[in-house]
């Protein structure tokens, strides 16, 4: 599902317009960056869960020239799915 088919659903199901859903979404969007940029971890009880972990330096290979080289550390974002969207998906 692409953003614009995810606007289009939420524009449907809660009898937004289409620029209302979207700019619902992107405020969400927003919103969850902001907190994960603070460090701040973002619960949806029954989505999931996005926090940052952070991922130490390391060495890599150039796949190309076959050459090492170092990876800077850096945080990542991480989602964990809740157990509902768990069910959700498997059943």
């Amino acid at each position: 599902m692409t953003k614009a088919e995810l606007i289009e659903k939420v524009a449907k199901d809660a009898g937004l317009s289409k620029a209302a859903a979207g700019k619902a979404i992107d405020a969400a969007t927003d919103a969850i960056k902001a907190s994960l940029k603070k460090g701040q971890a973002v619960v949806l009880v029954g989505f999931g869960s996005f926090k940052i972990s952070k991922r130490k330096a390391r060495k890599g290979r150039n796949p190309r020239t076959g050459k090492e080289i170092k990876i800077a550390a850096c945080k990542v974002p991480k989602f964990t799915a809740g157990k509902t969207l768990k069910d959700a998906v498997n059943k």
